[in-house]
Formats: structure tokens, sequence, C-alpha cells
């Protein structure tokens, strides 16, 4: 299965799209079209500029951008699940990983403990099932830290950990083990970053890599985004994925801790706030509001809820942190559960409107 943006198109207009995305050579041939419920998902090769999702838009006003897991055409040697079926004992198939993470042609599997006597095993076995993939590694630990970093064990393939990795038409230079990436969030990214607005102050306040600041200065190149990490692996790594995208006029990496940073340099600059740190992000909402601009602006929150907490108890307490700087929240323009991050964990977004 590959993580892929596609076009959601109701079915009833499906036809029609697909004909016009093959005119546009905007279709990925090589994998296979998918249907679920009321829409088609048509997966992409690019993603389409303004002017060709105006004329989608125009031929079908439904459709959407989003990432889908989509079946890939090309043979593989044998599907992991059932080549592992066949390598490991019976009494040990429902621990068997159903899924992992891809960064470039970087693996990352979380492997039971059931089954680490067998992680050559199932190494081998993803390089075999998935020919892009050259190297694999297995979760060692939690993410965990200031820098956000999580152990990792080496387990089959090219042992190294730096890949390059591209997302809706944006490359990253990444290294997972000395810096933070999520690609379950790349629609998260690429949603932000449409709704900046050209001649706005951005402050990423967790900046990472990248994945936020750098595709903002792409569709939006009279932007200025203030793009803060404390870890300086990612701060080099982010300066690296600026030059390459070309966006030096737009993007500007800070090192530093967001706190300090946002009530000195980046005080009420601040038109839109982005905070993905989501184990810890509560605890910078006074930072957050110090960088914003006097008259307010918009605060894009992310942060974990676990059961029995809901998302609106979620809502509540930022919204007495916000109150708490002399801020109000005038709306939530967007409330989403990301991902699922664990059993009775989900990751939150807030769009907030703060005063």
């Amino acid at each position: 299965m590959l993580n892929t943006p596609c076009l959601k198109v109701p079915k009833i207009s499906g036809a029609t799209i697909i004909t016009f995305s093959h005119k546009l050579e905007l279709v990925n041939k090589t994998l296979y079209i998918k249907c679920h419920d009321d829409y088609l998902y048509v997966p992409l090769i690019r993603t389409p500029n303004e002017h060709e999702l105006s004329q989608l838009k125009d031929l079908s006003p439904q459709i959407m951008l989003v990432i889908a897991d989509f079946v890939d055409k090309r043979p593989t040697e044998e599907p992991l699940e059932f080549a592992l079926k066949r390598q490991l004992p019976a009494n040990l198939h429902s621990n068997i990983p159903h899924s992992f993470d891809v960064v470039g042609d970087i693996a990352v599997i979380e492997i039971p403990s059931a089954l680490n006597s067998y992680k050559t095993l199932i190494g081998q076995a993803v390089l075999k099932a998935h020919k892009n993939i050259k190297s694999v590694h297995a979760k060692a630990g939690a993410i965990s830290g200031i820098y956000r970093i999580r152990d990792l064990t080496y387990i089959a393939g090219e042992n190294r950990t730096q890949t390059v990795y591209n997302e809706y038409n944006c490359k990253y230079h990444i290294d997972i083990a000395k810096a933070y990436f999520s690609p379950r969030l790349s629609q998260e990214h690429h949603r932000i970053a449409t709704l900046v607005e050209d001649n706005e102050v951005v402050s990423d306040l967790f900046a990472g890599v990248g994945p936020f600041a750098i595709p903002i200065g792409r569709l939006r190149p009279k932007t200025k985004v203030y793009a803060v990490d404390i870890n300086p692996n990612a701060v080099e790594l982010l300066k690296i994925n600026i030059k390459i995208n070309k966006v030096e006029k737009q993007v500007y990496p800070l090192l530093g801790n967001a706190q300090e940073l946002a009530h000195d340099k980046l005080y009420g600059i601040a038109d839109r706030v982005i905070m993905n740190l989501p184990e810890t992000a509560i605890n910078f909402i006074d930072a957050a509001c110090q960088a914003l601009k006097p008259s307010g602006g918009m605060l894009h929150f992310y942060g974990f809820i676990r059961k029995p907490h809901t998302i609106n108890d979620l809502k509540t307490h930022f919204t007495c942190l916000v109150e708490q700087q002399g801020r109000k929240v005038i709306t939530f323009r967007h409330i989403k559960s990301v991902r699922e991050t664990a059993p009775y964990e989900q990751q939150i977004v807030l769009d907030a409107q703060i005063k």
C-alpha cells in the first residue's frame, strides 16, 4: 500500500475527471484508482497547479485533494503479510505488523516484542515486498526529549538514516535519527499552506526540517515565515531544504527556544502561528500569544487527547490559557482529529482565531 496524493471525486463525475486528469498528465498510472462509498480516489504523480485545480473544480465542484493508500499495479515478489505468515510460526501470526511509515526510501516499522528475535527476517521481507525501500529500521522507543527524537534499530538493507523525501512538490533532506519528521502529517502540511494569504507573516514555532514552512514559501512567495527549532540538526537540514526548494526569500530559519524567541525577536509580528508540538504545545500558549500581532491572528494548535478526555476538554483548556494571556478565542475555524497515535489517543488540530 502506498500513501499518495490524490483527487477525491464523486462517482457521478468520476469518468469526466479521470479523462481530463489524463489530459493534464496528472494521473499516476502505476497505481490502481480506488472506490470507497460514493467517491473515487484518483492517484496523482504531481499536485495540480491553481489553474488546473480550478478547471477540475469547474467540472466537479466537490473535488478535493487528499492523501490515500493505493495498491501498486507493479507486481511484487510476495505481499509482506503473506511472506511473513509463511516464515513465522503460526502462533505469532496475530503479531505481524500490518503497516509502517515510509520516509523517502527508508521504512520505519514497529515490531511487537513477541517478534523481536525475527527483526532481521521482517526487515528483509519488507525489502523484498517493496522495491522502492532500501533501508529498514525498527522503532526502539517512544519519541522523547526536547529534540523529539526516537531511538531506532537498523534491521535490513542499507545501514543509513539519511534520505530525501518528496511531498506536494517539495523536497526534503531528512535524517530520521537526528530530527523529527512524520509523513502522516502530509495532508496537514498542505492544508495549512493553502490557508496562508499573500503578505502574511507566519511564525512556525517548532519547524523541524520545514514541512510546514517550506510549502508556505512555495505557494505564497510574498509571505515571510520564521521557522524556529531548538534542535541544531533539524535547523541544519531546514537550511538545506530552504535552499533546494528555492524559498530563501520567504523562509528564515532560527535556532533557539520558541518561548524565548517569541518573547524577543518574534514578539508581536505574526498573522499566523503554527504549533506542531503535540506532546507539550499546550505549555507554549503564552509564546504563541506573544508572537501574534496585537490585533490578533490565527493559531494552529496541535495536541493530544487521551480517553476519558474529549476534544471539548481540549478546547476549554486551550481557551482558558489564551484568556490568561489577555487574549480571546473568537472562534475555532477548524477542529479535527488528525490521526490516531495510540489506543485511545488522538492527535487533534485546532485552528483558532485569536483577538
